[in-house]
């Protein structure tokens, strides 16, 4: 049993000269390593003691990724108090409001890029003191202080409170909170997920079962770092052996810190990156626009090579084997003349991707996979701290979630609580020291979803006979048709996208009726470029008849007689679609901050445009509606 001061002592012990955190606030990133790291977490806990917060109290965190974040989540959980970690792209007026009232915040530390939400709230908020800003601010109103007077304060009480600092440090035990952590509250106020000292340390052993960082090794977090995959796998993971977390460099807007991420992986050349979904479509995309734009030799030299490697990669564990082994020497020089090159963009030292967050579609694995940079599925839910399953480079399978971590139990049963065999579909349902001790100050929630000390998930999956976990997809997005069959449209709506240029997004939609509709926001330059090369655009009823079609066409393409006839149900494919003008996005709230569709509040603003396809006019993708919408583009 250990808290988490104790796997950050241990390791600094071990690793006390090896660089830990990577900043750049200029031009070059410049490193901290593991002495000055703590050095600089217990003077600002002394500044947090002498400022008189007490254990067990309530410490929020709003920032962007940078060595502050890791040092100021270290400085509270010194002093026994609990951080409540925050995303900065939650709204302050009721997102914001909500989480640090229902946690009854005391203090919060925030980044100068998030001050503006926290001065518009902070007189709302009974519970909250102290504003504690990361960088200096013009002025300080009398409940605010910079971070550097909290060091000076940490300094002073260091002199004579020695003993106070130590016997705070030796109070915090195993079962202590370490994080509340918020749900993103999709369908309902957000639950906070109450994570001990040891749900964290037993999840960094259970994640370190699954694979060896060597202590050389750096990764770019590129997830924000509220996010719990992000926190354990990307943090507490890398500390455990002793190796490197660099950060992306803040611009002026989140689109100004996009754009610093390629920047910076070049720059950092990490080792391993954590991904989701959205960011591996996005990587790929990028790839595919730059070897298009070498031209059409490279490019059908490209797809050659790629399907090759598909062909002899197979699943992963089964690369190679039989007569495929001919194709290895013409591989290598595939990688010598092509991939590398790809890699490079990465900053060539990249070893593997774990991807998390939802799931990801087989096909891109295929594609990382056959590049040279493997794109590895995991499983995890933050009630689990998160990390459950996932695929390593020693043991993998594409397709599947991995293998389970050690020291957990996972049943998969049935309806009535049954343990189902191997293969058979059914609720995963998870036991360990890294299960949450329930949600803050929601004890209905709590009994709803941890029985008998197992956490039901949600989720759908399988184990195979190789003992690989399957995840299908939460059971609250399932399609019911209207004989009460069921399935999960999330394969199908990210193959759509992924596989069409002319589909940016797409929901499907199935709630107990005849058939399956699908809400489709297309790529309006790729439809603009197709009408352009067939000297029409859409204004003409021509082209917005031949734009429609081109959609349709896509769908089409997994139906009787196209290209990937038989990859899904028919049933499940979507038999009436409708245009959208609009994206989803965290803005409209569609998507959350992990880049998850909110299905519930998507269904119901576009409730009679989903009802308009049940109609016999709605069903013909021609219809006035879609035509009105692209006549728009």
């Amino acid at each position: 049993m250990t808290t988490i001061i104790d796997l950050f002592e241990q390791n600094v012990n071990k690793y006390g000269s090896n660089p830990l955190l990577w900043e750049k606030k200029t031009d070059n990133y410049e490193s901290t390593n593991y002495k000055e790291t703590l050095d600089k977490v217990r003077l600002l806990a002394a500044g947090l003691l002498n400022l008189k917060i007490k254990k067990g109290e309530r410490i929020a965190l709003l920032s962007e990724g940078r060595n502050y974040w890791v040092i100021s989540e270290l400085a509270i959980l010194y002093t026994g108090a609990v951080n409540v970690p925050l995303s900065i792209k939650l709204e302050a007026a009721t997102e914001l409001k909500f989480r640090l009232e229902h946690s009854g915040t005391r203090m919060i530390f925030v980044s100068g890029g998030q001050a503006k939400k926290i001065k518009q709230i902070k007189d709302n908020l009974p519970d909250l003191e102290l504003v504690i800003y990361l960088d200096p601010q013009e002025a300080y109103e009398q409940d605010e202080i910079c971070i550097d007077e909290v060091f000076k304060l940490g300094e002073n009480f260091s002199k004579t409170n020695h003993k106070d600092i130590e016997d705070a440090i030796q109070n915090v035990k195993p079962n202590d909170l370490a994080n509340i952590s918020y749900t993103s509250g999709t369908t309902a106020d957000p639950k906070g997920i109450m994570l001990t000292h040891r749900n964290y340390t037993a999840n960094v052993e259970q994640a370190c079962s699954l694979m060896d960082i060597p202590e050389h090794y750096k990764t770019l977090l590129i997830l924000p770092l509220d996010h719990s995959f992000a926190h354990t796998a990307g943090i507490y993971s890398f500390i455990a052996y002793g190796a490197s977390i660099a950060f992306v460099q803040s611009g002026k807007s989140g689109m100004d810190t996009l754009k610093n991420i390629p920047i910076n992986i070049k720059e950092i050349k990490p080792n391993i990156l954590l991904s989701v979904p959205a960011l591996a479509i996005n990587f790929k995309k990028n790839i595919e626009k730059g070897i298009q734009e070498k031209g059409p030799k490279i490019e059908k030299l490209f797809k050659t090579a790629l399907n090759m490697a598909y062909s002899y990669n197979k699943d992963g564990f089964n690369k190679g084997k039989g007569l495929h082994v001919v194709k290895k020497p013409l591989l290598k020089l595939f990688d010598k003349i092509l991939f590398t090159k790809i890699r490079a963009g990465f900053g060539g030292e990249l070893d593997f991707f774990i991807g998390g967050g939802a799931l990801l579609d087989i096909e891109i694995q295929k594609f990382f996979y056959a590049i040279g940079m493997p794109m590895f599925q995991g499983y995890g839910l933050s009630e689990a701290a998160p990390i459950i399953s996932s695929n390593s480079k020693t043991k993998h399978k594409l397709g599947s979630s991995g293998f389970l971590v050690k020291n957990l139990e996972l049943k998969i049963i049935d309806e009535k609580g049954n343990q189902l065999p191997v293969g058979e579909k059914g609720e995963i349902i998870v036991k360990g020291e890294n299960v949450m001790i329930g949600y803050w100050k929601n004890e209905k929630a709590t009994q709803e979803t941890i029985k008998d000390g197992w956490l039901y998930t949600g989720d759908m999956g399988y184990m195979d006979k190789d003992g690989f976990l399957y995840v299908l997809g939460r059971f609250k997005s399932l399609l019911i048709a209207n004989d009460g069959e069921k399935y999960s449209p999330e394969s199908i709506e990210e193959t759509l996208v992924q596989h069409s240029k002319y589909i940016d997004q797409c929901m499907l939609y199935n709630n107990q009726n005849a058939y399956t509709v699908g809400l489709i926001v297309p790529n309006k330059e790729a439809l603009r470029k197709y009408l352009a090369e067939n000297n029409t655009d859409f204004e003409t009823e021509k082209g917005q008849e031949l734009a429609l079609k081109k959609i349709q066409s896509e769908i089409d393409e997994y139906k009787k007689g196209g290209k990937f006839e038989g990859m899904f149900t028919e049933r499940w494919l979507p038999a009436a679609v409708a245009m959208l003008g609009e994206p989803f996005t965290e803005e409209n709230k569609m998507i959350n901050s992990t880049l998850k569709m909110v299905r519930g509040k998507i269904t119901e603003y576009y409730k009679i445009r989903i009802e308009y396809m049940y109609q016999p006019d709605g069903k013909d993708i021609l219809n006035h509606q879609n035509r009105n919408i692209v006549s728009k583009f």
